[in-house]
């Protein structure tokens, strides 16, 4: 069983203020998933409303780079070195969901796979990418 999800909106406050600009909200999450939600809006969407896919990566990797900072050792950091999506389909209206988890937590590096799914549940996108262990 997993630990219980905690409110992590204060962390992402804290040390990503470019989410909270873009408006990621609602995360919360543990070391075993992280959730975080994002709200189409005009000023995030390319041609013909199409909510931008530079847009959804941010919010996948706001929500990975969490998920892997709930994983690191005390005194860690951590930082994005490397990050591949898959787009299956376009977002025009309402949010978009992000569920982070873990592939692999090592001493150097952590990989985080997020999955992004619009209101209906539709699978929107999915991200691998790989953070570096720092400072531990």
């Amino acid at each position: 069983m997993s630990a219980e999800m905690q409110d992590l909106a204060p962390l992402m406050a804290e040390h990503m203020p470019f989410g909270v600009m873009l408006g990621i909200e609602a995360l919360a999450g543990n070391a075993e998933e992280v959730e975080a939600t994002l709200s189409w809006a005009p000023e995030l969407c390319t041609a013909g409303g199409v909510l931008h896919g530079g847009a959804l990566m941010a919010l996948a990797d706001s929500a990975g780079a969490v998920c892997a900072f709930l994983n690191l050792p005390p005194g860690g950091r951590t930082v994005t070195i490397e990050s591949k999506t898959n787009f299956f389909g376009a977002v025009r209206e309402g949010a978009v969901n992000a569920r982070s988890k873990p592939l692999h937590r090592g001493r150097s590096t952590v990989v985080i796979e997020t999955d992004v799914f619009d209101a209906n549940g539709r699978h929107i996108a999915r991200t691998t990418q790989t953070q570096a262990v720092l400072g531990a």
